[in-house]
């Protein structure tokens, strides 16, 4: 694999730890720090088939049993979409693709959903001009929804009942499994993230509880990327234009935003967020710079010994075309991605995989569990 190298001086703007009280977006005071990181270019290892209309989001399925079956996911985001199935050649696996599902914009996976008793491991979908969460059984893409689940109950703004972004989140205290989603627009009222409690509605179908609303909005564009650390109970989610913003993601923990951060050196829009775990606490956030075909990576950990001030230290430029979706594991799947695997999104209707060994070069470091 060639990697070519060059060297970028960036100002970057943390921001510092929020204080108990939530404060305005205003009086957030930045922290200035100058950094020297590297940027690397990286070619994919696999690029896949291609949709009948348009790549948005991918998610990874890792298969317990043979990590080398794993399966990655992938949405078509068009009025007469698809959410697509690939294995690691890049292939389609045409008896998994769920087909007829009207915008459908991002999918995440969760794993041990229990229904009827049975651990499920399922992969739950945002279909926007149904405004509703599809949710399917993995691997073999049964739905288990009873039809869809409506989202934004009551709310009446243009845009405000369209779900886009989702992630999921499998607390490590009480094991439920949690669904948080964005939608095309939204208030500035620190409500614009809707998040459900996922549970068995009693027949082994899903049934979703409404449990809090949260999240700054800035108003200058939208939020679509958001992405949940289990381990680290964190939520972060791309304020386009504007940065990426961290809360907590158990329920009890409260509403504060934590950081405001990736908010320098980007082309226009932050975008897709992925984080690889170098073990239980430490490791790195990937973030999209949509438009300049980069990905900004930050500490997973924090910086100075605050968990919540984020730096860059590094930028790997990648021929995925205006990725605005993208996922990683830290899993070994097979030879060529013995160390995980990147998935990023491509505007010819293809997803690209990258090796982790290729983004992480010689100065991240590999993954140890």
């Amino acid at each position: 694999m060639r990697i070519k190298f060059e060297l970028l001086f960036a100002v970057v703007l943390v921001t510092a730890q929020a204080c108990d009280k939530q404060e305005p977006e205003s009086e957030v005071q930045p922290q200035m720090a100058t950094t020297q990181v590297s940027i690397e270019s990286v070619d994919p290892e696999i690029v896949t088939d291609k949709v009948e209309h348009d790549t948005d989001d991918p998610a990874i399925w890792i298969n317990p049993e043979d990590p080398s079956e794993s399966l990655i996911l992938g949405t078509d985001k068009d009025s007469d979409g698809a959410l697509y199935v690939f294995d690691l050649k890049g292939n389609i696996i045409e008896d998994k693709v769920v087909d007829d599902l009207e915008r459908p914009n991002n999918v995440d996976v969760e794993y041990g959903l229990k229904l009827e008793g049975r651990p499920v491991d399922i992969a739950v979908v945002t279909e926007r001009y149904t405004r509703k969460l599809r949710i399917y059984s993995l691997p073999d893409m049964k739905p288990i929804d009873n039809g869809g689940i409506a989202v934004f109950k009551g709310e009446s703004g243009s845009g405000y009942r369209d779900p886009m972004g989702i992630s999921l989140y499998k607390s490590p205290n009480s094991g439920s499994i949690y669904v948080v989603v964005g939608r095309k627009d939204g208030p500035t009222n620190g409500t614009y993230l809707w998040q459900y409690l996922l549970e068995d509605d009693g027949d082994g179908e899903v049934k979703a509880t409404l449990v809090r609303k949260f999240g700054d909005f800035s108003g200058k564009q939208e939020i679509e990327s958001i992405a949940v650390d289990d381990e680290l109970g964190y939520v972060y989610y791309s304020d386009e234009g504007i940065g990426v913003r961290k809360y907590h993601a158990e329920p009890s923990r409260g509403n504060k935003q934590l950081a405001l951060f990736a908010n320098d050196d980007f082309e226009q829009d932050q975008e897709g967020i992925s984080i690889y775990k170098v073990d239980k606490n430490t490791g790195y956030i990937l973030v999209s710079d949509q438009q300049n075909n980069r990905f900004h990576i930050f500490p997973r950990e924090g910086d100075n010994g605050d968990p919540h001030e984020h730096e860059l230290i590094k930028i790997v430029k990648v021929e995925a075309d205006d990725s605005d979706g993208s996922e990683i594991t830290n899993v070994p799947l097979n030879d060529t991605f013995r160390s995980g695997l990147f998935v990023a999104m491509s505007t010819n209707r293809t997803f690209h995989y990258y090796s982790w060994n290729d983004i992480a070069g010689d100065d991240l470091q590999k993954a140890v569990y």
